[in-house]
């Protein structure tokens, strides 16, 4: 599943259309979803160096890492170090997010950055300006893609971060308008959503054409107090967990995909949702006001009902009638009404509708054309 979120970022925007976007959604219960905004970010890097993606750069808004932890994340992924100033730019709001530090590197203290990092590193001295934050992602990624259709995708590591300093508003209409650029094939951002109300972070998801929920593996586990019964259970919730992901199609359809991942000292490993957990798809449901799911007394009286042209179970073979009837059919039904034999099954309380048609020749009613013998 988690491939299918990278191929579908990967495949990019349709002419026309808004790009994909995804929001990567934890909790304090799980917080597991920077593991898993580095593993779409790696992958996603691996496709534009095969040349798979529709995007041929990729711009990283850093807000809660350093520039130089995202040239070392790829540098251990296997990604060469000597072409990263050809595909990737860092846009780095966490140095000196509100511009305090300049003054420190005018009296001669200068930040530390590394050499691999410095060449692929633009420093921004004030999140505050999303104006300003919207002209450096596209200054960075039309200025390595080009003008004219190369694509460049965007990832942004802490919507959270924005939103403490400028108004729910604001971001959004950022976050928009990135997606709704021609040349952005695709975004992604990770969003913490226990710092946030509801409408917030409904809000982030309604933009989103996918998101991607990581929780933990044991939720009757969070909140308790510690004891000897559920310390086995914690210590699962900060080793493994479940991704459940919401994929919403372009016709309005939404599905919905589960899966389990692992923490390991590599990175974070994800396995397919055992069968035994069939009760997951029940609920990853939305919560209405109405059941969405049939009683067994409903199911079974449901299986009872008998559809239209369905075998009522009588030991014959299915016929549907097609309007035309055999040679043989014809002289059977011609001698069983000579004889007077064709009756109403009084017993059954059904009755029959017996039609026979001229010849074997004559076509059904639904292809005849009332206007065959008029010369037009």
């Amino acid at each position: 599943m988690a491939e299918s979120i990278c191929r579908t970022l990967r495949d990019g925007s349709l002419e026309g259309e808004h790009a994909p976007a995804l929001t990567i959604k934890d909790t304090a219960a799980s917080p597991f979803g920077f593991d898993v905004f580095a593993y779409v970010l790696s992958q996603l890097s691996s496709f534009i160096l095969a040349g798979k993606s529709q995007s041929r750069v990729v711009v990283v808004v850093a807000f809660t890492r350093s520039p130089s932890f995202y040239v070392d994340l790829l540098k251990r992924r296997g990604l060469d170090v000597t072409s990263f100033h050809k595909w990737i730019q860092i846009l780095d709001c966490y140095t000196d997010p509100l511009g305090w530090k300049g003054k420190l590197v005018e009296s001669g203290n200068a930040m530390c950055i590394s050499d691999e990092a410095s060449s692929v590193t633009h420093l921004c001295k004030d999140v505050r300006d999303l104006d300003n934050l919207y002209s450096l992602i596209l200054e960075l990624g039309k200025g390595l893609a080009g003008q004219g259709k190369a694509h460049f995708s965007v990832a942004i590591d802490s919507v959270n971060e924005m939103l403490r300093h400028a108004s729910l508003s604001r971001v959004a209409g950022l976050l928009s308008n990135l997606r709704s650029h021609d040349q952005i094939s695709c975004i992604y951002w990770l969003l913490h959503s226990d710092l946030h109300e509801v409408r917030v972070t409904s809000s982030v998801e309604y933009m989103s054409s996918m998101v991607a929920n990581v929780e933990p593996l044991n939720p009757s586990a969070s909140g308790q107090r510690w004891d000897s019964e559920n310390v086995s259970l914690l210590k699962q919730n900060f080793q493994k967990g479940k991704l459940n992901v919401r994929f919403k199609r372009r016709n309005g359809r939404v599905r919905l995909m589960c899966e389990e991942f692992h923490i390991e000292q590599s990175g974070i490993n994800f396995t397919p949702v055992s069968s035994e957990d069939g009760t997951i798809n029940q609920g990853l449901l939305p919560k209405v006001q109405f059941s969405l799911q049939l009683s067994e007394k409903e199911q079974t009286e449901r299986a009872k009902v008998l559809l239209p042209f369905e075998h009522q179970g009588n030991g014959k073979p299915i016929q549907i009638y097609d309007g035309r009837r055999s040679l043989e059919d014809n002289k059977n039904e011609a001698t069983l009404a000579s004889t007077g034999n064709l009756q109403r099954n009084e017993a059954s309380g059904e009755g029959e509708i017996i039609y026979f048609r001229d010849s074997d020749d004559e076509r059904p009613d639904s292809d005849e054309d009332p206007d065959d013998d008029l010369d037009i």
